[in-house]
């Protein structure tokens, strides 16, 4: 079947097999190999998934790899018919990083978080095997340490966020801060939308939306004051509250995740309550995805977002390891390309 629009290109997410997964329990990290597999094995109507995003953590990859072992995981991508996009720096504290309102030190082990992700983003680019994307980031530190000094913390994490970029820029990279109810300064479309103005950098400092997350940015999750809806809200509703949401976040969106919410929250492991993806089809999801992806989607050629990727962590194994799943998955996301997507 020929496709309706050769652009964006649609990714799978890496992380799901990491995020919220642990060692010795019935849910235990899948790797990036078996992840892999899954994501090349999908097919629909003769399309497959051209790439996939990366987490830049053990067990998947090691953040200080050596340029041999870095070469070598790319070649078992391209192996499989996939590109790398949008790369996720290990800012988080226990990984690289460290909170970016934090201490002098957590701020600067944040930074450096970031200019290891450009080290190996720089050699997957080398290889050939990265076409684009973006190198995605979050505050790293939770709402309720936050709320403590709401001004001053949001002031601390622009500044961080702005070390950072000066590291990306150096490496002709670009920063997405992940909107999402779980990360300080970013747990309201109304904070991430001043913190992304505080850092005043838009050529390198964007947003990535995820349809999920950004969902409950409409309900106030961790922020009632910001709340757009209510429950029980009517249709029309919705849509004058998200068309507010994503005109005042649509031009930061530099990267985007194609996904599914019932309007919960959830967490596992050490992953802080976040909302709940779903699968694509949920009967309980709370989204027309093809629908709502065009907000967000509206000039995002012009925004240099090359491809979407689907986001789907805290997926029990049993789930994320049937191939129906990410069949599912991949034509929702050409319905979406086919919906919103645009030819060179």
């Amino acid at each position: 079947m020929a496709t309706k629009n050769a652009f964006p290109t649609l990714h799978n997410a890496m992380w799901p097999g990491l995020v919220g997964k642990e060692p010795d329990t019935d849910h235990p990290p899948i790797s990036l190999d078996s992840m892999l597999e899954l994501t090349a094995a999908a097919e629909v109507d003769g399309q497959k998934f051209d790439g996939v995003d990366l987490f830049l953590f053990h067990p998947h990859i090691d953040p200080d790899a050596s340029e041999e072992t870095l070469r070598k995981i790319a070649d078992q991508i391209a192996s499989r018919n996939l590109e790398v996009g949008s790369l996720v720096a290990p800012v988080g504290p226990g990984t690289v990083g460290g909170s970016a309102m934090g201490s002098d030190e957590d701020r600067a082990n944040f930074v450096l978080a970031v200019k290891k992700a450009c080290r190996i983003g720089k050699i997957l680019n080398e290889h050939g095997v990265r076409k684009g994307g973006v190198i995605r980031i979050d505050s790293a530190d939770s709402p309720s340490h936050w709320d403590a000094d709401p001004q001053g913390n949001t002031q601390k994490i622009a500044a961080t966020f702005r070390e950072a970029a000066k590291v990306a820029r150096d490496h002709g990279e670009r920063l997405a801060a992940e909107g999402e109810i779980c990360w300080a300064g970013m747990h309201s479309w109304k904070t991430v939308l001043d913190l992304l103005t505080a850092v005043n950098m838009p050529e390198t400092v964007g947003f990535q939306a995820d349809q999920a997350h950004t969902y409950l940015y409409l309900l106030g999750y961790n922020a009632e004051q910001h709340a757009l809806l209510k429950p029980g809200y009517t249709q029309a509703e919705f849509d004058a509250a998200f068309k507010q949401m994503t005109d005042a976040l649509r031009p930061w969106t530099i990267d985007f995740h194609v996904a599914q919410n019932d309007g919960t929250v959830h967490g596992t492991g050490s992953h802080d309550k976040t909302g709940r993806h779903c699968p694509a089809d949920d009967p309980n999801g709370k989204l027309d995805i093809v629908k709502t992806a065009g907000g967000w989607l509206q000039g995002a050629k012009e925004r240099g977002i090359r491809h979407i990727c689907w986001d789907g962590c805290m997926f029990p194994n049993a789930v994320l390891e049937t191939p129906k799943t990410w069949n599912t998955i991949l034509g929702t996301m050409i319905k979406v390309r086919d919906a919103w997507g645009w030819n060179a």
